[in-house]
C-alpha cells in the first residue's frame, strides 16, 4: 500500500502512464489497488492529497478504451470503497473528537487549518455538506471526520454518505468513460484533470445560486 501511494504521488500528473502500468503488472488485482486508493482518500483524514477525481476519470476512460477494466465493476467496487471509507472516517471523528485538542500529535497529523475549513463548510451547508463535500478535493476527505466530531447522527450521515459516494463515483468515472476516448482529451489529459476539478465544483455553485434565489 505504501509503495502504491508513493508511486501515485510521484506520478501525480502522469497517471495516464502509471495506471496502465499497474494494470499490466497486477491484472485483475488492479481493482483491489484502486479500492485501497479511493478508500484511503476518503477514509483516512491524513491523506487528502491523493488524486481521487483524476484516478476515477482516468479509469473510466481506460474502461472505454480496453477490456482490462469493466465500467460496471469499477462503479460498484469504487462506490463501496468511497462509502466505507467515509463511514470509517466519520467514526474516527466521533471517537477522537475529545482527544484532538488534548493531543499535540493528533493536532499535527490532522492539520487544524483543514479541519477549520471543513467545519466552516459543514456549518454553512448543514447535513448536505456530507453529499456536497464529495465533489471538492481536500474537503471530501475531511468533511466526514468533521461530521463525526460534530456528533452528527449515524443514520443521517449514512444516508448522505451513500448518496454522495455513489453519485461522485458514477459522475466522475462515466465522465471519463464517455469523454476519455476523444482524441483531444487523450492528448491533453493533464489539462483535462484540472477541468475535472473545476467541473466538480458545479454542484456547490448550483446550491449557492439556489439559496440566493430563495432568499
Amino acid at each position: 500500500m505504501t509503495i502504491l501511494i508513493t508511486s501515485i504521488l510521484a506520478a501525480d500528473f502522469h497517471l495516464n502512464v502509471l495506471i496502465p502500468s499497474l494494470m499490466a503488472s497486477f491484472g485483475p488485482w488492479i481493482y483491489g489497488l484502486l479500492f485501497l486508493l479511493i478508500f484511503s482518500e476518503t477514509g483516512l483524514v491524513i491523506t487528502p492529497f491523493l488524486p481521487g477525481d483524476s484516478v476515477l476519470f482516468l479509469c473510466g476512460s481506460l474502461a472505454a478504451l480496453s477490456h482490462s477494466l469493466n465500467i460496471v465493476q469499477l462503479i460498484i467496487i469504487l462506490s463501496i470503497a468511497a462509502t466505507v471509507g467515509d463511514f470509517i472516517n466519520f467514526k474516527l471523528g466521533k471517537h477522537f473528537s475529545r482527544r484532538i485538542t488534548a493531543s499535540r500529535l493528533l493536532s499535527r497529523l490532522l492539520n487544524p487549518q483543514r479541519l477549520r475549513k471543513a467545519q466552516t463548510f459543514f456549518t454553512h451547508h448543514g447535513n448536505a455538506a456530507v453529499f456536497l463535500g464529495r465533489f471538492i478535493p481536500i474537503i471530501r476527505t475531511v468533511i466526514p471526520f468533521t461530521a463525526g466530531m460534530s456528533q452528527m447522527q449515524t443514520k443521517t450521515f449514512t444516508k448522505y454518505n451513500i448518496a454522495g459516494g455513489i453519485t461522485w463515483v458514477m459522475f466522475t468515472t462515466l465522465s471519463g468513460f464517455f469523454l476519455g476516448t476523444i482524441p483531444f482529451v487523450k492528448a491533453n489529459f493533464e489539462l483535462i484533470t484540472v477541468g475535472v476539478g473545476i467541473i466538480s465544483l458545479i454542484p456547490i455553485g448550483l446550491t449557492l445560486i439556489r439559496k440566493q434565489l430563495t432568499i
